[in-house]
Formats: structure tokens, C-alpha cells, sequence
């Protein structure tokens, strides 16, 4: 989601991470369990840097929108008429590459684009954050997802020596993701393939492609099926109901607090999606691909968004 958080933080600044023991007790697990040199990877750390504004992100009391943009946001630089645009040009220009990954996964390509759409903007934005800086900056100071990211250093190490990168040029986002789909580096290592016969990369549209649609396979996206569809409801704001993309209602509750599907809907339970507008809110109903769709990222939000980047593409 890139579009939505350009690089306009302050400079990462030196730090001895060398001091830290979690540091060192790293360093001995990389070594012991994996191989690496101690040389190189206390080499690596003592250059890499703190970045202050990347840890605000995920330090303190979650603030809404400060790693997941707001609905209005996205509709800023994501869900309008200009990005539907570039949609329709992309499918057209990659059309060859879509058929074969929907043909080979059982996937609808039409979603495939709109996740290459709403996390580079189709291969045009991929981050400029040292993903070193961020994930080293993530993994050893206190924030509510460290023990996640600490993982991910590990496996940016690895996805580096796996790869022949040097692990210190890497760029992405404020949060390591990389390349057009924007892939953390245990993501990167399980799906990124090599989708065009010159060699795997995170940063080829080509190979984006077949690695996502090689994640709605292995996640069992069901063709044909939509992800949402949108329902009515009188008043302005929702509240009948909390909404939610973890958590199925049966149609009939759904139908009790006045919210009716504009549209056949095909199942008995569904998701229950709000989009908060600055007027109002607009009420969906996912299917299980949604769910699928919210597993890349975890927000309803970016679900509905890669949906209606979809949805554009088919009218």
C-alpha cells in the first residue's frame, strides 16, 4: 500500500546495535542455526540504523490509520477513476502473463491486478525505506508487533543469501515489504516465484503476478465468486451490527438490522464490511475470497479496495 505512505519520514540516525544482548543472542542463533558468519553479520548491524519514525508507527497505543490507511484515503490515492484507468491499461498490456496465472492456479485475474494495483500502483512505486534500517530498527526496540518483526530480520537474511542480494541495499516499505506486491521477507520466501523464466524476483511484474496468484491458490480462492458485494442500508452511519472480515453472520441476522444485498448473494453467511466515508458509511458482504484478500493484509479497507479495482475491470 504504498501509494498511501510516500517516504517523507525523518533520516534514520547511527545506532550501536552491537551493544544490545538481543543483538548478540541474534547474531549467535544466525550463526549457530543458519550458518552465518559472525564477521559478516556483526558487520551488517553496526551499519544498519534506527529509524525513528518507522518504530512510532508501532510504538504507543495503536493510532488508527498510521500503518493502515483510512477509507478516505484510499479512495484518495487508490479507489478512483484514474487508478481503474491504469488498471484496464495493465490487464491489456499484461493479459498474456494473467491468463496463464489464472489458468495454472484457478484464480480470477482481475483481483490479481487489483492487488498489484493497490500495493505498488501496478509496479510504479515499490518503497524507498532501507529495509535493513526497518526491520533491525523493529525486531530490537520495544513496539506491539516485535516479535514479528524479528522474525522478519531473519528472514530477510535469508531471502538475501538465498537470493545473492546484499542484504544492506534492499529497499521497501517502512515495515520491510518489498517489491511490486510488496512482500515481507517469509512471504517473499514462500510464494515469490519465478513466473517468466529469467530468474525469480519481487520487484518483476511478471513474477509478482504468478506469486500472488499462487497465494490466493494456496489460501483455496474459489473462481468466480466476488469478493463483496454491496448492500443497502437507510441510515447514514452503521451501526447496527460490529463489522468485521474475521467473523461470518448468518444472511438472516444480517437481514434483521435492515441491511439487504444489492445483489444475489452466494451463501448463508457473510462478512459484514463497513467503509466509513466522511458522509457516510457504506455497508458490503464478503464472501470467503474476501477473507483471503484480508490475509495479505489485515484490513477491510485494502479488501475492498483490490475488490473494486476488480470490479472496475469487469464492467
Amino acid at each position: 500500500m504504498l501509494g498511501l505512505f510516500a517516504n517523507d519520514d525523518r533520516a534514520p540516525i547511527s545506532y550501536n546495535y552491537l551493544a544490545k544482548k538481543e543483538v548478540q543472542h541474534f547474531i549467535r542463533m544466525m550463526h549457530t542455526r543458519y550458518g552465518f558468519s559472525t564477521s559478516y553479520l556483526k558487520r551488517t548491524l553496526s551499519h544498519a540504523k534506527l529509524d525513528r519514525d518507522t518504530l512510532a508507527r508501532y510504538t504507543g497505543e495503536f493510532k488508527r490509520n498510521s500503518t493502515i490507511g483510512s477509507w478516505e484515503r484510499f479512495k484518495l490515492h487508490v479507489v478512483n477513476q484514474e487508478t481503474f484507468n491504469e488498471a484496464k491499461t495493465f490487464k491489456k498490456k499484461h493479459l498474456k502473463t494473467l491468463k496463464r496465472a489464472q489458468r495454472i492456479y484457478h484464480v480470477d485475474m482481475d483481483y490479481i491486478v487489483g492487488f498489484l494495483g493497490v500495493e505498488s500502483r501496478f509496479g510504479t512505486y515499490m518503497g524507498d525505506y532501507n529495509v535493513l534500517d526497518a526491520l533491525t530498527t523493529l525486531a530490537f526496540f520495544p513496539n506491539r508487533m516485535q516479535k514479528f518483526f524479528k522474525g522478519e530480520l531473519k528472514h530477510l537474511f535469508l531471502f538475501a543469501k538465498e537470493r545473492g542480494y546484499k542484504v544492506e541495499e534492499l529497499e521497501g516499505s517502512f515495515a520491510g515489504a518489498m517489491g511490486c506486491v510488496q512482500q515481507v521477507p517469509s512471504i517473499a520466501r514462500k510464494f515469490n516465484q519465478d513466473f517468466d523464466g529469467d530468474g525469480a524476483s519481487v520487484w518483476d511484474i511478471e513474477d509478482c503476478i504468478g506469486s500472488i496468484a499462487k497465494f490466493m491458490h494456496t489460501h483455496h480462492w474459489q473462481e468466480n465468486l466476488p469478493a463483496i458485494i454491496p448492500a443497502s442500508y437507510k441510515k447514514r452511519r452503521f451501526k447496527a451490527l460490529r463489522t468485521t472480515h474475521k467473523k461470518t453472520y448468518a444472511l438472516r441476522t444480517i437481514h434483521k438490522v435492515g441491511v439487504q444485498e444489492k445483489a444475489p448473494f452466494p451463501s448463508q453467511r457473510a462478512y459484514l464490511i463497513k467503509t466509513h466515508n466522511r458522509t457516510h458509511d457504506d455497508v458490503w458482504l464478503g464472501s470467503k475470497n474476501f477473507r483471503i484478500l484480508t490475509r495479505y493484509n489485515n484490513s477491510a479497507n485494502y479488501g475492498v479496495a483490490i475488490s473494486l479495482i476488480a470490479h472496475a475491470l469487469q464492467e
